[in-house]
């Protein structure tokens, strides 16, 4: 009997637990619920990222100005007066006479009649008929039929049907699928390029500064000239590179998703659709045709015939027969003789001093000072960030005594909402926060997206 009597009792509060897990769409049926459903279902394990900063040891190049002094051979050039007699050749001119003959041309003055024509104008008077046509106007009055459409207004009263919506209740079990992530780990290789080239020394030929120099032309003069120097041999260093390609294993964690099917009580809101007849007046516009006669007039034009008397002038060129006397001259030749001055050239020659400057070369040793770019390596210290995944256990709480004493007013406080967080940092891990990264680990950075 007492086993029956707690049966039913038990049966009666899930029965009140449903009903009011129901009253709230679904939205409270886990967390009001009794002892037994309000322990945690599974824990699992999420991922969360740390980011490390730290710092490697970087070596630069960087060049510095020094200054240094050398011996550098000047060459000035002196000169000296010399005198020297030299020979020009002097142009002068002389005359002579000769006789000569020549004819030159006597003009004489005469007249001769001449005859021409000469035309004058004449002017006769003449009337002549010039016919030309006239455009009048003739008006006429007509009458024209103007047809248009007039729309009238007419009120109907018509029923529509109008369509609303209502929204009815219902309460379905769903399966909700729940999700949670794992963390399983993913290796990957990545090619790195290393410079493992070395230092070759190169032999080039570097050719002699040009000199002056003193050298005999072709007519056994001394004459200043550029002189280049034979080259010299040099010895250089050249970097060769040789790159070569290497895999590196480089392993990350990958966040994989499991998913859990569930069932849960939800409350959604269905629409209903209802149709409802409400009158209507509706206005409509009727065409209505309408004849009106306009009065209008039309314009035509008329052709018509007119002849006038012009007068008019005409000129009439007659010839009329003309004497003119006319002068000319005549012209003859007459002989006469003539003496003139014939100039010639005469060359002689004389001499005069010229006084000319001689260059000459002078070596001078000069001290010079310049500046080369020296090499100076300096080390410097740069950052980088390291990404870790690192696990984190998550568990659901146990909400037994809340829901148990008052019912399930003391879980919707949010007690029973907040999950554990345990962070699980692999001991190997931990270790190694402290620890310097060797170079091969500083080339295995992970991306910050990760």
């Amino acid at each position: 009997m007492r086993n029956v009597v707690a049966a039913v009792v038990a049966g009666l509060m899930w029965a009140g637990t449903s009903a009011e897990a129901a009253s709230y769409c679904g939205a409270a049926g886990f967390e009001c619920c009794p002892t037994a459903a309000c322990a945690p279902m599974s824990c699992y394990t999420a991922c969360k990222v740390e980011r490390q900063t730290c710092y490697k040891t970087v070596y630069e190049t960087c060049y510095e100005p020094q200054e240094y002094t050398y011996d550098r051979t000047v060459y000035e050039t002196c000169y000296e007066d010399v005198k020297q007699t030299c020979y020009r050749t002097v142009t002068e001119t002389a005359y002579r006479e000769q006789e000569y003959t020549t004819r030159r041309p006597v003009y004489e003055t005469a007249y001769r009649d001449e005859s021409y024509t000469v035309m004058k104008p004449t002017w006769e008077d003449h009337v002549r008929e010039v016919s030309y046509q006239v455009r009048k106007p003739v008006w006429e009055d007509h009458v024209r039929e103007c047809r248009r459409t007039v729309y009238k207004p007419v009120v109907e009263t018509i029923e529509r049907e109008c369509r609303y919506t209502v929204m009815e209740r219902v309460v379905e079990t769903v399966n909700q699928e729940r999700c949670y992530t794992v963390m399983k780990p993913v290796t990957t290789y990545r090619t790195v390029r290393k410079d493992c080239g070395s230092w070759q020394t190169v032999t080039e030929c570097v050719p002699g500064p040009c000199v002056p120099r003193f050298v005999c032309d072709p007519c056994g003069r001394r004459v200043l000239t550029m002189v280049q120097l034979p080259s010299r041999q040099r010895c250089r260093r050249v970097w060769c590179p040789n790159v070569v390609e290497q895999q590196i294993p480089c392993t990350r964690m990958v966040p994989q998703v499991v998913r859990q099917i569930c069932p849960v009580q939800v409350c959604k809101m269905v629409p209903r659709e209802c149709v409802k007849k409400v009158p209507v007046q509706v206005c409509k516009m009727v065409p209505q045709e309408i004849v009106q006669k306009i009065p209008y007039r039309t314009c035509r034009w008329e052709c018509e015939t007119v002849t006038k008397q012009v007068p008019y002038r005409v000129c009439k060129m007659v010839p009329e027969q003309c004497t003119r006397k006319v002068a000319f001259q005549t012209c003859k030749w007459v002989s006469e003789t003539k003496t003139c001055r014939i100039p010639y050239c005469v060359q002689k020659q004389v001499p005069y001093e010229v006084t000319r400057r001689v260059a000459k070369c002078v070596p001078k040793t000069v001290q010079c000072t310049a500046t080369r770019m020296v090499a100076k390596c300096v080390p410097r210290q740069v950052a980088y960030t390291v990404c870790r995944m690192v696990p984190v256990r998550v568990c659901q709480p146990v909400c037994g005594d809340c829901c148990v004493g008052g019912g399930c007013s003391s879980c919707l406080g949010g007690n029973c909402n907040s999950g554990v967080q345990e962070s699980l940092k692999p001991e190997a891990a931990q270790e190694g926060e402290d620890a310097v990264p060797t170079p091969e680990e500083e080339s295995l950075e992970l991306p910050t997206s990760v």
